[in-house]
C-alpha cells in the first residue's frame, strides 16, 4: 500500500502540472455553464419541463469524466509506453493493476474538483438548488466515472503506438463530449441525435445523474445502473488482462 500511495504522489503531482488537463477538466466545464446560464437561465430546455441551469448541471459535471477517461488516462498509460517508462517499472515491484490504479485515481480526483467546480459555480451563481437527493446523485455520479474510467483504462492498455491512441481518442472522445448530451443540452438535440446519446455509456450516465438530481424516481433507471456496472467490469478485467509493457 505504501508503495502504491508513493506511485500515487507522483502521478498526482504530474496531473496538476498539466495545461491539457487543467483547460480541458476544470476550465471549460465551468465555462461552459456560465455561458449556458447566463444566455437560457431559468428558461426550460427544449419541449422538457426542465430549466437549462438543471440540463446543466447534470450534464456538466460529467464533462469532467469524459476528459479524464478518454483523454487522461490513456494520453498517460501511451506516453509512458512509448518513452519506455513502463519497461523500466517491470522490473520494479510495480504492478500493471498499481500502475493502472494510480493513474485512474488521479483521473478521478481531477473529475471530482471539476464536478465541485461546477456545483459551485451552479449555486454561487445562479441559485441552483439541487431537488434530489445529493447522496443519491453522487452515487450516480460514481458508478458514471467507474463505467467511463474503464473504457479508458482498456483502450490504454490496446493502444501500442501514438498513432494509435490518437484514432482511438478521436472516435471516443469527441462523440462522447458532443453527443451523449454533455455539453450541448440533450432537450435540443432532434429525435434522432436523442436516440444516440441514449445509447452512448456517457449517455446512459448523464441520463442517470439528471434522474438524481431532479428527485425522480430511480427504479426506472437501475437498467442504466446495470449497463454501466456490466460495462466496468468487462472493460476493466480486459484492460487489466491485456495490458503490455511496451
Amino acid at each position: 500500500m505504501k508503495r502504491f500511495f508513493t506511485l500515487y504522489k507522483i502521478e498526482q503531482k504530474l496531473f496538476f502540472r498539466s495545461p491539457d488537463v487543467f483547460v480541458f477538466n476544470l476550465c471549460m466545464p465551468v465555462a461552459v455553464l456560465l455561458l449556458i446560464g447566463f444566455i437560457a437561465g431559468d428558461k426550460t430546455a427544449g419541449g422538457s419541463d426542465i430549466t437549462y441551469i438543471q440540463s446543466a448541471f447534470a450534464s456538466l459535471t460529467a464533462v469532467g469524466i469524459c476528459c479524464s477517461a478518454f483523454m487522461s488516462i490513456p494520453i498517460v498509460m501511451v506516453d509512458y509506453r512509448d518513452k519506455k517508462i513502463l519497461k523500466h517499472l517491470y522490473c520494479s515491484p510495480a504492478s500493471p493493476a498499481r500502475i493502472l490504479a494510480a493513474d485512474t485515481l488521479c483521473s478521478g480526483v481531477m473529475s471530482a474538483i471539476s464536478a465541485v467546480l461546477v456545483a459551485a459555480s451552479a449555486v454561487i451563481v445562479f441559485g441552483y438548488r439541487m431537488e434530489g437527493n445529493p447522496a443519491i446523485f453522487i452515487g450516480a455520479w460514481l458508478i458514471t466515472l467507474v463505467s467511463m474510467f474503464s473504457i479508458g483504462l482498456l483502450t490504454a492498455a490496446l493502444c501500442r503506438t501514438t498513432k494509435s491512441l490518437n484514432i482511438a481518442t478521436t472516435i471516443l472522445y469527441f462523440p462522447m463530449l458532443f453527443l451523449s448530451g454533455a455539453t450541448i443540452p440533450y432537450e435540443l438535440f432532434p429525435k434522432g441525435l436523442q436516440i444516440v446519446a441514449d445509447v452512448m455509456p456517457l449517455g446512459i450516465g448523464i441520463d442517470l445523474m439528471k434522474a438524481a438530481s431532479m428527485g425522480q424516481d430511480m427504479n426506472g433507471s437501475l437498467v442504466n445502473v446495470f449497463i454501466l456496472a456490466v460495462i466496468a467490469v468487462i472493460c476493466s478485467t480486459i484492460a487489466v488482462k491485456t495490458f503490455r509493457w511496451e
